[in-house]
Parts: C-alpha cells; sequence; structure tokens
C-alpha cells in the first residue's frame, strides 16, 4: 500500500553487515542492548526532545522519537518502532523496526545481532536486511547513510560498556 500523496517508488531492498570486537565477554555486551540505562549512553535518537519506551523482551520493543533540527528548513519529527522477535540470552537478539521521518515511513529493517566469544572478548555481528519505503531527496544516499548511523551508533557501545564496568572509556584520559 502506499500512502496517499506519495507515487509507489521502485522497490529496493539491501543487505549490510558491520562487526566490530568488544573488549567485554557476550554477556556485557548482551547487558547493553537489555538494560535501559546502559542501552541509553549508546542507542540514542539524533536530535532533541528524545523519547524512548524499552521492552526487552520477545513481542515486546523500543519507541523512540525525537525532533532533529534542520538548517534553512523545519525541523525533522524523527520515530522508531521496534518488535523483538528472538532473544537468545548472551548470543543473539533479532528486531524488526521501521523509521519515520515526519510521519513517514522512511525504511523497515530485520536486524540480527550475533555475538561470539572471541579471546576474552565479544565479537558483534550485526546484519541488517532493509526495505526503503519511501526514498529521501537523495535515494542514492539511503544505504550510506543507514549504514553510518550503525556503524555511528555501534562506535558508542566500548564506551557505554566501560562506563558500566566503571572504566574509563576507551581513549579518555588517565590519570
Amino acid at each position: 500500500m502506499t500512502l496517499p500523496g506519495y507515487p509507489a517508488p521502485e522497490a529496493r531492498y539491501d543487505t549490510f553487515t558491520v562487526e566490530s570486537l568488544q573488549a567485554v565477554p557476550p554477556g556485557a555486551v548482551f547487558g547493553a542492548f537489555a538494560d535501559d540505562t546502559v542501552r541509553r549512553r549508546w542507542f540514542r535518537m539524533p536530535g532533541r526532545h528524545a523519547t524512548y519506551r524499552h521492552d526487552f523482551t520477545v513481542g515486546g520493543g523500543e519507541v523512540a522519537s525525537s525532533v532533529f533540527p534542520v538548517p534553512d528548513a523545519e525541523p525533522e519529527r524523527l520515530a522508531y518502532a521496534s518488535t523483538y522477535l528472538d532473544i537468545t540470552p548472551d548470543a543473539r537478539i533479532v528486531f524488526a523496526y521501521t523509521s519515520r521521518v515526519n510521519d513517514v515511513p522512511r525504511w523497515s529493517s530485520l536486524v540480527t545481532v550475533e555475538l561470539h566469544p572471541e579471546g576474552d572478548g565479544t565479537r558483534l555481528r550485526w546484519t541488517e536486511q532493509a526495505a526503503f519505503l519511501t526514498p529521501s531527496a537523495e535515494p542514492a544516499h539511503d544505504l550510506p547513510h543507514l549504514r553510518g548511523a550503525t556503524r555511528l551508533r555501534l562506535n558508542g557501545l566500548p564506551a557505554a560498556l566501560a562506563a558500566t564496568a566503571g572504566e574509563a572509556p576507551p581513549g579518555a584520559p588517565t590519570a
């Protein structure tokens, strides 16, 4: 179904994977997804006036929104809604989500997060299958934007994990 007033775009789908090595065991990385306090340190909506509601259970999910300022234009209202489909403690999280901009669904994705022990740490593999529902003004930038935003979000994970463990974040000055 196409929204009234929007042309039916040609379907665009893509899959990407982002991997990172975390310096903590899989249980700690899993906790960064499950614990709301830790989650807010790295999984945040861009912009201002962000709101969150999170239920980390199968069938539960997260609803979040914010207002993103745009130079010389009206601010964008961003919204994110997810549903957890599978949660395997310390090993795997599968969820589906939809992102909206100004109440228009932009893309929906199926995400599989895998946590694999590697030495004393964890190899995190985030695989996302995205269906772009309504293209932006520059459709060629949609997938690179989504992939880059995912990498940026995951870049905040080590600092959130270090703060949880009471350590200084990586790269922080030491006394």
